[in-house]
């Protein structure tokens, strides 16, 4: 919904959020949102905080029912609870708490040791109840930072003497940060970079604390909102994956098939080259992250190397994984690239300068996110603004990405000179190491389970947490694959997960039921689904299994695995497959299994 898209009118939203509920209620995606419990724990007034918030994860996909706690009540239902919010069962807590809740700070009078003791205690009593709500709840935990005071009490030197308030809200702040860095399932939300974003004049207004408790003000409250809606949209695998960028006018000023590409805006020597240099380097930022660069523009494919290798490019050929250089439609060439990259066209975001272009490509493709960019002075703040590719778990494979896609290239390419199909994948020389969970690989499984739809016959979306409990139980069978081949790396790319019960029909027996039976699509079509069952079934016999369970939940993108446990040799029983596992022979032909 583009009311709810940034940039957005605040007011707007403010003032028609039932409307915008209604709508997007009605909406046919609705059915195939994910549903969450988010809990609110204030230390301000929240009632308008957890309705827009509401509206922004819907239009990102999440559907959420929400627990609000009472005013500034944040810390006696974080540390002692009450039945509603223990029969809630939430998926997400989010600490709503603001620079009114820091309850002491330093006096000028105060020792180094007495600021210290008051530092202590305030990180204290936050940290207590961040580990009281792992114990009892486990589940993700979404802490604000602090903002700065509205005044300085020592001016300037606020920031540097101990006993300014403004050095000892950076010192909490910098103590939250080291303890996210240190917890999983635990983000900091940054109000401290928002609002000075957004002016914390304006943040800080006392108009709306002293009459409403409100903080932010109520005019700021759609910010916060979408920016914690973000960082949830992210953790539950909503992020984009892809940017498909327009050349001329969008990465340099000027059109390259009339100036030449001697002659574009890019490079230091001029302002307008320069903003056009700087959002060239906010890209190959975002491409060391491990999101995909593409080309889609209306040009001849060398008059666009030659631009994309003119002198003062921070970008290169080399950047892009797909380059579609021609006068095809746009949206074609964007549904092409998403078949070529096997991903859905709504992992993309499409950036143009030329609004017909936009519009187009947003009525054609559903689901794909097109920006307002505006002029080229705001395409960076538009983009990052935007949250499209919010980083909560960052794995190491993400840094890799583009040379893995373009490996994937350079595998089709081979495949094209084979006749037969199994000696082309042989001719790949592939090898798995195919182990149980390990803590290494932890964050990168919880990240497949969030973004996996097309190979994920479960959907089942699981927190670092979740991966953890199941990787230390006793009563899983757990495991991950990674696959290396003659042209390189493809990083963790498969994972299985079995709940093991007691068997009902046979009392000497044990079933194993499949939870998890996922892949990353840039593997598909590779046999790694044979190699993973093999191994499956291996650690299944070892622990005294004797059925294998496979379930498959239908959804609106994994229709390509309806037939998966049928031709991986599993009988169906009604919603159901079944395994044999000691009639069971390994499938896999052409990987080596560490």
């Amino acid at each position: 919904m583009r009311q709810l898209e940034y940039p957005f009118d605040a007011d707007e939203i403010i003032k028609k959020r039932k409307s915008l509920r209604r709508s997007l209620m009605e909406e046919e995606a609705a059915s195939s949102r994910l549903k969450k419990r988010v809990a609110v724990l204030g230390g301000s007034t929240t009632a308008n905080v957890v309705q827009v918030l509401d509206l922004f994860l819907l239009n990102q996909g999440i559907e959420g029912t929400f627990y609000e706690s009472e005013y500034n009540k944040y810390y006696e239902d974080a540390m002692f609870g009450n039945p509603e919010l223990d029969s809630f069962q939430p998926d997400v807590i989010y600490l709503h708490t603001s620079v009114h809740n820091i309850m002491t700070f330093p006096r000028p009078t105060d020792s180094t040791e007495q600021i210290q003791a008051k530092l202590d205690a305030e990180y204290g009593r936050f940290e207590a109840m961040w580990k009281k709500i792992a114990e009892v709840h486990g589940c993700v935990i979404i802490q604000n930072n602090f903002e700065y005071p509205d005044w300085r009490l020592l001016g300037n030197k606020d920031v540097t003497e101990l006993s300014g308030r403004v050095n000892f809200v950076s010192r909490l702040n910098a103590l939250f940060a080291e303890y996210a860095r240190n917890t999983q399932n635990f983000f900091i939300h940054d109000v401290n970079y928002l609002s000075g974003y957004l002016g914390l004049t304006k943040w800080c207004d006392p108009f709306y604390w002293n009459m409403y408790k409100y903080c932010p003000a109520v005019p700021l409250i759609p910010e916060l909102a979408y920016s914690v809606s973000c960082i949830i949209k992210s953790i539950y695998g909503k992020n984009k994956k892809a940017l498909v960028l327009d050349l001329d006018n969008t990465l340099w000023g000027g059109i390259v098939g009339d100036d030449g590409p001697e002659n574009l805006q890019i490079g230091t020597e001029t302002a307008r080259g320069e903003t056009f240099l700087e959002f060239q380097e906010y890209l190959k930022a975002q491409k060391d992250l491990g999101i995909l660069l593409n080309i889609d523009s209306k040009n001849e494919e060398e008059n666009a190397i030659a631009g994309l290798n003119a002198k003062g490019s921070a970008l290169t050929p080399d950047d892009f994984i797909c380059i579609k250089a021609n006068w095809d439609p746009k949206d074609r060439n964007i549904l092409q690239i998403a078949k070529e990259l096997n991903l859905g066209a709504d992992s993309f975001v499409f950036v143009d300068d030329n609004p017909a272009e936009r519009h187009i490509v947003s009525e054609q493709i559903a689901g794909i996110a097109v920006p307002e960019i505006g002029e080229p002075e705001n395409y960076i703040r538009v983009l990052d603004r935007s949250g499209f590719f919010e980083a909560t778990n960052i794995s190491k494979d993400d840094a890799s990405r583009n040379e893995m896609y373009k490996a994937n290239a350079e595998r089709s390419k081979l495949e094209a000179s084979f006749a037969d199909y199994e000696d082309y994948l042989k001719s790949l020389e592939m090898t798995a190491e195919i182990a149980s969970f390990s803590k290494e690989y932890i964050p990168r499984i919880s990240q497949l389970t969030n973004k996996s739809n097309q190979f994920n016959l479960t959907t089942l979306r699981c927190s670092v947490a979740d991966i953890e409990e199941m990787a230390e139980a006793d009563n899983w069978i757990t495991l991950y694959g990674k696959l290396e081949d003659r042209f390189g790396d493809n990083g963790v790319v498969a994972v299985e997960a079995a709940e093991i019960k007691p068997q009902t029909m046979d009392s000497l027996g044990k079933e194993a039921h499949i939870r998890l039976n996922l892949m990353s699509c840039r593997v598909l079509k590779r046999d790694m689904e044979f190699a993973m069952l093999d191994v499956l079934v291996k650690k299944a016999s070892e622990k005294g299994v004797t059925t294998l369970i496979g379930h498959y939940l239908p959804t609106k993108k994994n229709g390509m695995v309806k037939e998966l446990y049928t031709d991986l040799g599993f009988t169906r029983d009604g919603d159901i497959w079944k395994l044999d596992v000691a009639s069971y022979k390994p499938q896999c032909k052409v990987i080596k299994i560490n």
